[in-house]
């Protein structure tokens, strides 16, 4: 086994980095800073405004996520990935042009399509096959690109917006999202020997990973921990403009802020993830979700509202990082295409649901209380779920790998 050329990986890594760019940064996190104006010009609810997101993702992530994992363990992450961003930036130039809420559905549901065959999955393995002692760094470096695309997207949409109106920003946020992910992904290998070497790839089974106690506790930390952060994330927006009375700058410097904290938290987090035991990382990722969500019963202080983005953005940055580098310390990355399909489509169901009930929640109170009590359960349930991982690579009839198995089954 020939060690990948550094060349070589910096080009997977970059590669990565605009892909998550585009479509989380810019597409998953840019979403929800339309929302007020949906509000405002059509009428719609905050359940409604939030429920495109919950319905596209529980259509697609049963439908499609364990089939995109099979895909990228059979064939690679390219194809998928090449897709994923065509139908992310169509999924906003789509809803640019929208008259009625089923045509909100439709779009919503090409972005969900987008996210699964572009987004974390197809790079979290990309990524696996071409790293392996610096996995950690190479994760937060191409995680980067969602807390950099995060942190310019507010401020590149209160910008678009003032210049050509919130449609028009959607138009173009759209159109730039495949002008950047799209390139580099044409010419980005499935792994350091190429398509000849995934001919020979032997899928490793991947039954006996589901009869373990190690996978479920992973899977119940993950969807609830996300779907705490999912909840906050997408009704920022809408809190900090319609309920705190926020101004739009102010309310897009706030989101940027937790987005630019969330870059750190990527660093920070994918620098301990390679000197310590992943899981005490993890826990340290959960703990902080669930110190911040509290903080946004003191958002008419400004203080309490930038505490709150500082930390909510520290574990933002490790939230979706620390997964797949945990996944891949219990179970090997024999079965990471298959196992982070299954996972990522948990986790997408507990992220789309948990925005809706929040908003539902909202809609019947008139305030945010019980939504955010609901969000520091869920957080705390999902840092009870990790304390009790093992540290360790779990038995489940997968040998731990050397160096030159990975590079092997790369």
């Amino acid at each position: 086994m020939v060690k990948p050329q550094p060349s070589a990986q910096a080009f997977v890594a970059a590669t990565s980095f605009l892909a998550l760019f585009s479509i989380v940064g810019l597409a998953l996190y840019g979403l929800p800073l339309y929302y007020d104006f949906m509000v405002k010009d059509f009428g719609w609810s905050r359940t409604q405004v939030t429920s495109g997101n919950a319905i596209s993702k529980l259509i697609v992530g049963p439908l499609f996520g364990f089939i995109a994992g099979w895909l990228v363990d059979s064939f690679g992450p390219r194809r998928l990935m090449l897709a994923g961003v065509v139908m992310a930036g169509g999924a906003l130039i789509g809803l640019s042009v929208m008259s009625a809420l089923w045509m909100f559905y439709l779009f919503y549901l090409f972005n969900a399509l987008g996210y699964v065959c572009g987004g974390p999955l197809p790079n979290q393995v990309l990524l696996s096959r071409w790293f392996e002692k610096s996995r950690g760094k190479a994760m937060g470096f191409a995680y980067l690109g969602i807390g950099i695309g995060g942190a310019i997207v507010p401020l590149l949409s209160h910008w678009l917006t003032q210049q050509f109106g919130w449609r028009g920003a959607l138009r173009a946020i759209g159109i730039l999202i495949m002008l950047i992910a799209l390139p580099l992904i044409l010419f980005v290998k499935e792994s350091p020997e190429g398509k000849t070497q995934k001919k020979s790839m032997q899928l490793a089974p991947v039954g006996s990973v589901f009869r373990t106690k190690a996978f479920y506790l992973l899977a119940l930390g993950s969807m609830c921990s996300i779907g705490a952060v999912g909840g906050a994330n997408q009704h920022l927006k809408l809190f900090l403009s319609l309920d705190q009375n926020y101004s739009q700058p102010d309310a897009a410097k706030i989101i940027s802020l937790v987005l630019a904290f969330s870059i750190i938290g990527r660093l920070l987090m994918g620098w301990l993830s390679d000197h310590l035991a992943k899981k005490y990382v993890m826990l340290l990722i959960y703990s902080l979700i669930c110190v911040a969500i509290p903080l946004l019963f003191f958002a008419s202080q400004p203080v309490a509202t930038y505490l709150f983005a500082a930390i909510f953005g520290l574990g933002l940055g490790g939230e979706y990082l620390i997964i797949p580098l945990m996944a891949a310390e219990l179970f090997g990355v024999q079965v990471m295409g298959r196992l982070m399909g299954v996972i990522l489509t948990a986790d997408g169901v507990a992220e789309a649901l948990s925005p809706m009930l929040v908003g539902y929640l909202r809609d019947t109170n008139g305030n945010y209380h019980v939504g955010f009590i609901v969000l520091i359960c869920m957080a705390v349930i999902g840092a009870l779920a990790v304390a009790l991982l093992p540290r360790r690579k779990t038995e489940v009839g997968l040998h731990p790998l050397s160096g030159s198995q990975v590079g092997e089954l790369a």
